[in-house]
């Protein structure tokens, strides 16, 4: 990432405890429908008072929808605080399961049932929380999530709190040292699965790779690909999209085993990196209000 904007996790972070008892309570009190109504003028303020996130937003619906204007960018701010109270809701297990969808979960299920774990790479869309409906449906996976936020453990307290019997737990991550890596060794080996996302670079360092991604080159991380080659183990596609009145979990295996040979090892993150942004691409290119990174994600702005 370059000097042409501040890195996305210097941004800080958006949510605090107190916001996610208040929004979680108003919606045990008042309902959805209540809810939502309330949202519209906290989203209309927040996107008029930050033009760098209306911005950001047009600069990616404009690689997928030329003729975006406001009411687009607008509707996708509106999306993610929807969104938002949905992860809310996956987190304390009070979502309804009859809205989730999901395919190829197949990959996962007999994946666990091997005894051997793998690495899933994600991104940033939909309300991903849901994969916990997911394990909660199947005894056998356990999901690891590795975010890049100090509060890591508050919100395992939370989760804690909202739901006793969840089967998903943050891990802490800014980089991958030893000690991470043998503690992830440790769970994939116990047929545990690594969810880490692959649209966002690090927070320290410069591992990244430049693929074509919405039709112009992109920076993407290579933790997901560096990790999976080093615990030797399948890498997963797991993506959240809107569906109808509910969302689609989605699965595809990229690959059985994550090679990096010595003398072709940044060829070969390339390649993993750039398979990546074309399943992803291919399913914003369906869902396009889905993708929430609001941040400066190409080098140059689409005029």
């Amino acid at each position: 990432m370059t000097a042409r904007a501040r890195h996305w996790a210097a941004m800080g972070e958006s949510t605090f405890v107190a916001g996610i008892w208040f929004l979680f309570g108003l919606h045990r009190l008042l309902g959805r429908t209540v809810v939502s109504l309330l949202l519209w003028p906290i989203v209309a303020v927040y996107w008029l008072l930050k033009p760098s996130l209306r911005a950001h937003s047009l600069d990616y619906l404009r690689r997928v929808q030329p003729q975006a204007g406001w009411r687009e960018g607008l509707a996708h701010v509106r999306l993610f605080a929807e969104t938002m109270l949905d992860k809310l809701l996956a987190m304390a297990g009070r979502y309804p399961l009859a809205r989730v969808q999901t395919r190829g979960s197949e990959i996962v299920h007999a994946q666990a049932r091997s005894g051997q774990g793998a690495v899933l790479v994600t991104a940033h869309t939909g309300c991903l929380e849901l994969c916990q409906a997911l394990a909660e449906q199947a005894p056998e996976l356990k999901v690891n999530v590795l975010v890049h936020t100090k509060h890591a453990e508050s919100f395992n307290r939370i989760l804690a709190r909202l739901n006793p019997q969840r089967r998903v737990e943050l891990i802490e991550v800014t980089a991958l040292d030893m000690g991470l890596t043998l503690k992830l060794a440790e769970r994939v080996a116990a047929g545990e699965f690594i969810a880490i996302a692959g649209d966002r670079v690090p927070v320290r360092g410069s591992k990244t790779v430049t693929v074509p991604f919405l039709g112009a080159e992109a920076e993407f991380p290579v933790g997901p690909y560096l990790i999976a080659g080093l615990l030797g183990c399948p890498l997963i596609l797991m993506l959240c999209l809107h569906e109808g009145r509910g969302y689609a979990l989605e699965f595809e295996r990229l690959a059985d085993q994550v090679q990096l040979p010595r003398r072709a090892r940044e060829q070969a993150l390339a390649e993993h990196a750039g398979r990546f942004a074309d399943a992803l691409a291919a399913r914003l290119r369906r869902s396009p209000y889905d993708w929430f990174n609001f941040f400066a994600f190409w080098e140059k702005p689409l005029a």
